[in-house]
This record gives C-alpha cells, structure tokens and sequence, in this order.
C-alpha cells in the first residue's frame, strides 16, 4: 500500500492551525507525518524558542523537521520554489531573518518559499549529524516539495535550494550528491528527485569534502568581505573550484560587511539589495519572470 501524497485538504487544515500555533500566517508541515526515520520517538518533543528584540527569532530542539510554506498570491506566482536553510552554527535555527523574512520577501516576489527547520548536529547531547540528519531533511524537503508541486503551484523544474551560514553545509551538500528518487518506494515523497535546479549560498559554511561536477545546479554565491576568512576567502575558492568544474556561477562579495546580515527590516544599505540581485540572476536562468 502506498503512502498518500499530503493532499490540499490537510495542506488547508495545517494552513488554519499554524495562523494559531506560530503566529506567522503560513503552514507548517512535517517533513515525515510520522516523525524522522529512527527517530520517531522523539517527535513530541518541544523545540525551545527563544528572542532577541522583536524580530531576531530563533529556534533549537528541532526533532520534528518541517517546512513553513509561503506562497505568493496566484495572480503573481512565477512557478519557481526555493528550499531555506536558516543558519545558527547548526545550534540553533536563526529562523527570522534567514528564515520567515526571506520567505515572506519571495513569496511578495512570485517565489514560493519554504522554510526548513532541520535537526541540529552541534546542539548539546544531539544525536544527530550534519552529514547524514541535517543533509536528509534537506533532500527530504527537496523531495515534498515536488510531490506537492501541483498543489502549491511550483514548477518542479524550478526548485532551488538557499542556505545562510551553517545552512550553507545543507545546500552544498544537497547540490552535490542528489538522487532521482526511488522510483518503487512506498512513500511516494521518496520517488521525486532531490536535486535543486539552482543553488544559493549566502556567507556559507562550506564543507571541506566537496565534489563538483558540471551537472550540479547554477550557484549564486554572496558574503561580506569583512566575513571571517574561511568565508570571505573561501567563497572566493569555492566560486573558482565550481567555476573549473563548468558550473554557471555567480559571486557577489559586499565591501565593509561582515557577517550574518540575513534579510532585516533595517538592513546594512551596502548589502540590502541582494535578494534584488538573486532575482536577476533567476530571469537570467529563466527560472522566474
């Protein structure tokens, strides 16, 4: 018996809980309806929310990854999608401003977004790895977004994948070793692809065992020069690596900024137009409008 794909009745049922459960006004849905694989039991367990002003949310104890679903208004929807990878060190999920903020701003912008919490490796007595948890729920969320595709008016042809800091492991790794699917799975999630059509990097941190080949996605890559040294530096590196590979690169490296600088109401002027920029960079790869 075949697992069935999450249907648009229970996408609208989730849809009116979360409006009450987190306050932001978008879905939240599981990654697994029944919890992560060889880690069910530990789905009920709360994740720890804590805030800094207003707005700088963040968010740990994620044992039952999930996706926050933004989707824009069907008159403006391009049919592009992207996955969001927050950062936090792989400690915690700085879900605001690399999280809802950037998937509000896609969605006004025609882009459907979805907001991953995925399993923290580094968080104190975690059994979890960033290699193995953190990079399958990745792949997982590539995966349930295709198998809803036609509900929420994505074109499964242009799905990428955008990480900030630690949540740069996710998308390097998910842009490297990706799967077409298990066409004879049970769970019908598991038969969608789980490769990203493009890739976003923004001040990453970039694995050390990374292997690239002309078939990975179109990357964009972004970050501050005043960035700690193994990003600054390496975001340069890694452009030149992927660029000898014969991947379409891109590389945008702000002058006068550091780290962390996200997607904020009271952004850094110099760095403030970057989603701008990444949506060019989408029309030049005809994956929106």
């Amino acid at each position: 018996m075949t697992a069935p794909r999450l249907s648009v009745t229970i996408f609208l049922l989730l849809w009116a809980v979360s409006n009450q459960v987190c306050g932001q006004g978008a879905p939240v849905v599981p990654l697994w309806p029944n919890g992560a694989p060889g880690f069910e039991s530990r789905k009920s367990l709360p994740e720890t929310v804590k805030k800094k002003g207003e707005m700088e949310q963040s968010v740990a104890s994620v044992n039952n990854p999930s996706l926050t679903v933004y989707l824009p208004a069907k008159a403006k929807a391009s049919g592009a999608g992207i996955v969001i990878c927050p950062g936090g060190g792989h400690s915690v999920l700085a879900i605001e401003h690399e999280g809802h903020n950037v998937g509000k701003w896609l969605a006004d912008n025609g882009i459907a977004g979805f907001v991953l919490k995925y399993r923290l490796a580094r968080e104190k007595g975690s059994p979890y790895t960033i290699d193995e948890h953190a990079y399958q729920d990745a792949q997982r969320a590539l995966r349930l977004v295709r198998s809803n595709a036609k509900d929420w008016s994505v074109n499964p042809q242009k799905l990428g994948i955008i990480g900030f800091s630690a949540g740069g492991d996710l998308v390097l790794y998910s842009s490297t070793k990706f799967d077409a699917g298990k066409a004879d799975a049970s769970d019908l999630v598991e038969r969608e692809s789980s490769r990203p059509d493009f890739q976003i990097v923004v001040y990453p941190a970039i694995p050390k065992t990374l292997n690239f080949a002309k078939n990975n996605p179109p990357a964009f890559l972004a970050c501050g020069n005043q960035d700690r040294p193994n990003i600054s530096e390496g975001l340069a590196t890694l452009y030149l690596n992927m660029k000898k590979a014969g991947i379409n690169t891109e590389l945008h490296i702000y002058a006068s900024v550091g780290h962390g600088f996200g997607l904020r109401d009271k952004a850094n002027l110099r760095v403030a137009g970057w989603p701008t920029r990444v949506k060019e960079w989408m029309i030049d790869l005809n994956m929106t409008n």
